[in-house]
């Protein structure tokens, strides 16, 4: 079944929803279309009934929505740096907003070649955004062939960009991200990709671990940020990892991420962190985690942390996180959360699921809400089930939390089944 594997990373049990976040697309050096989208994805649901209320045109707004659509991937071939970074955020700007899958579909060839091209020749700033929209790219094409075929042509050239030393920090994050997310949507049914995606993040966060006299490495600048990136895309594919590779992957990687608790970098503070949990959470799923006092210890003193040398808000934050981390080793136990769109909710009750969703979150931004509610891709990999349709009067209706109760159980049944199944079908592979 194609999305196997959505169905095993949605570790799902569900009423769907997504919480509301990301701060919106903000810069002015989009074009008119994102306010364009914006007024035609209100418009394009239900009709809202009303006494002389004006009834919209949903078929022209759409068309006028892809006339400028068209106008910005023309602008993508423009010789203007300029122009094409401005394309390049409305783009990225209307992916996150709507679901063009109708749209894209006959036009992908034409969007993966302008891409590639921005990633070959343009500059830092240029080849960041066209990395970002390329990730959204094989979202709106919900992870189907086309978005297979598209990630097999970019994919060598963004890995070359991620290996390249002289390229931008930013761009080299963007790349990281990408391919971290391209390769959990539309290539994690091949093991063989799924293990050369992992080892190429690896080669590059790994360069944060200790020596061998156990000194962690004078970081150079902007590293963190790009060590973050690529760890973080990295602990998004270990959930689709079988069991046995889940075995290799803990014992050469928690004993050196314990370590790297200890960089100076924020960020990669929390971001190991937030993997040591994850980590630990897919080893107590095949009993392979010991507990460790060790890493107790070293979760309290930076859930407790008050160096004054520390930004405040940087120890606000990661006091948060580190009280999470450690409540969750010491007893199992995660804190949930309930994240709602429209008439539906998601829960996210664990590492694994706030993993997937967080990865969503950072391409999607503010937009994921619409995504939950309309992309099948993120519907299935949410457990979802198909978008849900409904008119005026239905909207105000509630189901009893009874009822939700029924239902999250049977999904979390059906998750973990659908979990398991997945990690025994790629054993053989991987």
């Amino acid at each position: 079944i194609k999305r196997g594997r959505a169905g095993k990373c949605s570790q799902d049990q569900l009423e769907n929803g997504v919480k509301g976040e990301s701060g919106a697309s903000d810069d002015e050096l989009t074009s008119d279309i994102l306010s364009h989208c914006s007024s035609a994805s209100e418009t394009t649901s239900v009709l809202e009934e009303g006494t002389g209320g004006e009834q919209v045109d949903e078929q022209t707004a759409q068309e006028e929505t892809e006339d400028k659509l068209k106008q910005c991937i023309d602008n993508l071939m423009d010789k203007s740096a300029k122009t094409r970074l401005a394309a390049l955020e409305s783009l990225r700007q209307a992916f996150s907003s709507k679901v063009l899958y109708d749209f894209l579909t006959e036009r992908r060839l034409t969007v993966s070649d302008c891409l590639e091209r921005s990633l070959k020749k343009g500059g830092g700033e240029e080849q960041a955004a066209a990395a970002t929209v390329f990730a959204l790219l094989c979202i709106q094409l919900e992870g189907g062939d086309e978005a297979e075929e598209g990630f097999k042509v970019l994919r060598p050239i963004l890995t070359a960009l991620l290996m390249d030393n002289s390229a931008s920090i930013a761009a080299r994050q963007s790349c990281a991200r990408a391919l971290g997310m391209c390769c959990y949507v539309s290539a994690a049914e091949e093991g063989e990709d799924l293990i050369k995606s992992l080892a190429l993040l690896e080669s590059i966060f790994m360069t944060s671990y200790p020596n061998r006299e156990g000194a962690l490495p004078t970081p150079k600048p902007g590293s963190p940020g790009l060590h973050s990136a690529a760890l973080q895309a990295w602990s998004l594919l270990v959930t689709l990892c079988p069991a046995s590779r889940l075995k290799v992957l803990l014992d050469l990687h928690l004993p050196k991420l314990q370590a790297c608790l200890q960089s100076n970098d924020v960020n990669y503070r929390i971001a190991a962190g937030e993997t040591i949990a994850l980590l630990v959470e897919l080893g107590r799923d095949i009993d392979e985690v010991e507990d460790s006092e060790g890493l107790c210890e070293c979760l309290k003193s930076l859930a407790t942390d008050g160096n004054k040398h520390r930004a405040k808000n940087d120890r606000r934050k990661q006091r948060s996180i580190f009280r999470e981390v450690l409540h969750y080793i010491e007893n199992e136990d995660f804190t949930e959360e309930k994240i709602r769109f429209g008439v539906e909710s998601v829960y996210i009750d664990s590492w694994m699921r706030r993993r997937i969703y967080d990865a969503f979150k950072e391409i999607l931004e503010s937009g994921v809400r619409h995504h939950l509610q309309f992309n099948p891709l993120l519907r299935d990999i949410f457990g979802l089930g198909p978008p849900i349709i409904l008119d005026a009067t239905v909207k105000g209706n509630k189901i009893t939390r009874f009822e939700k109760h029924l239902f999250n159980s049977a999904a979390f049944k059906a998750r973990t089944k659908q979990r398991n199944k997945v990690r025994d079908k790629r054993a053989d592979v991987m």
